[in-house]
C-alpha cells in the first residue's frame, strides 16, 4: 500500500505492451524478475527483528522448478536497465507443495500488514499494491460480462478479450473520495464500525456513476453526518490496492457544523481541534484516540489541516 507521494521503481512501458513477442522476450530474458503472490499475499525477505523489509524476486529458471507456471505471469513494466519485472499470482496452498517452501517461500504476508508495520519502501510497497490489484481483477474476470464466455489475457496481463464475442475487458480503478472536512479551526473525523477501537480518520466513499468530485464529497459527507459542505479542494491522490481503488483526497469547508450521523454507514463522528488532531497523529491523545498511519492519505490530510493548511 503506497504512501502519498510514491512513485514506482519501473518504467510500465505501456506502448509495448501489445507486442507479445516483446513481452515474451521480457519473460524468458536472464535478467528478469519476479514477484510471487499467493493468495494476493507477496513473499517476502526481512530481519531477524522484523523491522525490515523487502519483496523476494525470483527468475524464470527458480519459478519453473518450484512448479509454479512462470509463463502465465503478468507483465509490470521494466527497470532502468530495461530488465523485465513480473507478477505471478497463485493460491498458498499450491505453494506449500513447493520443496523446500519454508525456506524459499516464506513468510508470505498480507500487503495491509506490511504498509502498517512500515518496514519496506514505499517504492516497493507501490510495485506490490501495482502487482495485487491487476492480480485481483484478473481473478474476478475471466467471464465476460456481456455474454459470458470465457476471456483471455493479452497484453502482459493489461486486458482481456472474450474468445465468443470479442468484446474487451481492461483492469478497473475505482475513484473513492476522502475528504477532511473543517470549520476553519476544527477537522471532522469518523470512526466507522469496521475501524480498530478509538481509531477516527477522515469521511471517504465511492464516487458515482456521472458524478464529479465536488458533488461526491459534499453527497458523502451530507449522508453520513448532515454537514453540509460549501467550498471543495483537492490536496493529494493515492493508489489502494484493496482491491483497486484511486483515492482522491480533498478538503472541504463546512456551511453548518450540527452533526447527526447515519449509524448504517459510521458509529461517530465529532470535530476535532487542531491540538487534539495532532495528539491523534502522534498517538499522545488522553483518550487514547488516533487516527491512520502515515501509509494512508487520511494520515496526509489530517497533518496538512494541523499544519495550519
Amino acid at each position: 500500500m503506497p504512501t502519498v507521494g510514491a512513485t514506482t521503481m519501473l518504467d510500465r512501458v505501456a506502448h509495448k505492451r501489445s507486442d507479445p513477442e516483446f513481452v515474451k522476450s521480457k519473460l524468458r530474458a536472464p535478467d528478469a524478475r519476479f514477484l510471487l503472490l499467493a493468495d494476493l499475499k507477496p513473499v517476502i525477505r526481512s530481519n531477524p527483528e522484523r523491522t525490515t523489509a523487502r519483496l523476494a524476486w525470483f527468475s524464470f529458471e527458480e519459478l519453473t522448478q518450484f512448479g509454479l507456471p512462470a509463463a502465465d505471469a503478468l507483465f509490470l513494466g521494466v527497470d532502468a536497465k530495461s530488465a523485465g519485472y513480473f507478477a505471478l499470482a497463485v493460491t498458498e496452498h499450491r505453494t506449500r507443495h513447493v520443496p523446500g517452501a519454508v525456506e524459499k517461500l516464506r513468510p508470505i504476508v498480507d500487503l495491509r500488514s506490511l504498509a502498517m508495520q512500515g518496514a519496506m519502501s514505499p517504492e516497493e510497497l507501490s510495485l506490490c499494491g501495482q502487482a495485487r490489484a491487476l492480480a485481483q481483477w484478473h481473478d474476478n474476470a475471466r467471464c465476460c460480462g456481456h455474454c459470458g464466455g470465457n476471456t483471455l489475457i493479452k497484453d502482459g496481463g493489461w486486458r482481456r478479450k472474450c474468445w465468443a464475442c470479442g468484446l474487451e475487458w481492461f483492469p478497473r480503478t475505482d475513484p473513492v473520495v476522502i475528504m477532511l472536512v473543517t470549520d476553519g479551526d476544527r477537522c471532522l473525523l469518523a470512526h466507522e464500525h469496521r475501524y480498530g477501537d478509538k481509531m477516527y480518520s477522515a469521511l471517504a466513499g465511492y464516487i458515482e456513476p456521472g458524478e464529479d468530485i465536488e458533488h461526491a464529497v459534499r453527497r458523502e459527507v451530507l449522508e453520513e453526518t448532515n454537514i453540509k459542505v460549501g467550498q471543495v479542494t483537492y490536496h493529494s491522490s493515492q493508489p489502494w490496492p484493496f482491491p483497486h481503488s484511486l483515492m482522491i483526497g480533498c478538503f472541504g469547508r463546512a456551511e453548518r457544523t450540527e452533526i447527526t450521523i447515519d449509524s448504517g454507514e459510521i458509529a461517530d463522528a465529532r470535530w476535532f481541534s487542531r491540538q487534539d488532531a495532532r495528539l491523534m497523529l502522534e498517538k499522545r491523545h488522553p483518550e487514547g484516540l488516533h487516527v491512520p498511519g502515515r501509509q494512508a492519505i487520511a494520515n496526509a490530510l489530517i497533518a496538512t489541516f494541523v499544519d495550519g493548511a
